[in-house]
């Protein structure tokens, strides 16, 4: 604790600040970050009121339940209409479908169930091994190699429905976006904690896009925009760890070693943008017999991944700020969400709703 409130002094942060001044040109400049925890301490912290307001800080497709494709829920929903019992993390409980959420499918019978862990996951479906269990799993790679372990040592009665995604791939599409320009990105911390720097380097190296890994303490924000200021003023962009206390060039290299063993790299759809290259995470043949999607005739057809006026697209990549979109805090509120972006707690809505709750 004693480290940690290091990095949420308030005399460091005048002084970094004040660096931060000394090497804003004069010029808009974007650093965009695709993490729900750097935007929930950005937003949090007030660090966007502290910053030049010709420094912008946008958030990429960093919110793991938001870009999970209606689609995807679907088939969740049918699984649970359907006598599976789906499991799942409380995030996705409320996500929007094409029509229906888990909690819709809930309401009309289905069996829904809320863990904390793909572990407490596993336990249930030991505990009752008459009922056909499918655990739902979400995330990026922060969560898939749990999921990878668990799926080892799963019972018979438990398949997955797994729509893990890669970050990597999500931030090599930002940059091929003629519509949003970035001058740097801020990459996240708990993804790197797994899969090391090494993915990154293609950002500096072949996009000429400067970049710093990130922890998530208002302090690691500043540091790692002070850092990416002082790669555009050098003119020399290049890959930098400011979370080094967590962050090792090589990763977590047994969560890799399950990676690679459990799940195949494919082509992905993510909520509101399209499909993304190499960006899906597939269980491998070896593993098939408990792939929801083989397991049951899921019939499900094309999912409508944003309602009628909902930005959540936009706002997914960072195209707009959550007050931009016309259903903001009106049509579309914590309490009744239209969009994916206003029900989970890492998603940019929902953020930025709670900062204007009583």
């Amino acid at each position: 604790m004693e480290t940690l409130s290091r990095f949420r002094d308030r005399s460091l942060a005048r002084r970094i600040l004040d660096e931060i001044r000394s090497l804003v040109p004069d010029k808009t400049i974007r650093f965009c970050h695709v993490c729900g925890t750097h935007e929930w301490t950005i937003t949090h912290s007030g660090l966007r009121s502290l910053l030049p307001e010709n420094l912008l800080l946008t958030a990429g497709p960093g919110c793991p339940v938001c870009i999970v494709p209606a689609r995807e829920i679907d088939e969740a929903v049918w699984l649970a209409l359907n006598g599976v019992t789906i499991i799942t993390f409380g995030d996705m409980y409320r996500v929007p479908g094409t029509r229906l959420s888990l909690e819709d499918a809930k309401s009309m019978g289905g069996d829904v169930r809320v863990v904390y862990s793909v572990r407490d996951a596993v336990e249930i479906a030991k505990k009752e091994r008459s009922r056909d269990f499918v655990f739902f799993a979400i995330g990026f790679e922060t969560t898939a190699p749990m999921t990878a372990l668990e799926l080892k040592r799963r019972p018979e009665n438990l398949s997955f429905l797994v729509s893990h995604r890669l970050i990597p791939p999500a931030m090599e599409f930002l940059v091929g976006l003629e519509d949003l320009s970035i001058d740097g990105f801020i990459a996240p911390g708990h993804v790197s904690t797994i899969i090391g720097m090494e993915p990154y380097k293609k950002f500096p190296e072949v996009y000429r896009m400067p970049t710093v890994i990130a922890g998530f303490e208002p302090l690691d924000v500043l540091i790692a925009v002070y850092m990416l200021l002082r790669q555009l003023k050098e003119g020399r962009p290049r890959l930098e760890n400011e979370y080094s206390r967590a962050v090792t060039f090589e990763g977590n290299l047994r969560a890799k070693r399950l990676l690679q063993e459990v799940f195949e790299v494919s082509e992905g759809s993510w909520r509101g943008i399209g499909t993304i290259p190499s960006s899906r995470l597939e269980l491998k043949e070896a593993f098939s017999e408990h792939d929801a999607r083989k397991r049951y005739r899921i019939k499900v057809g094309e999912g409508r991944d944003v309602p009628p006026g909902c930005s959540c697209h936009l706002v997914i990549l960072g195209k707009i700020s959550p007050r931009d979109c016309p259903l903001f805090m009106k049509a579309c509120t914590p309490e009744r969400p239209k969009g994916a972006c206003m029900v989970s707690s890492e998603g940019s809505c929902r953020i930025w709703a709670s900062q204007l709750e009583p």
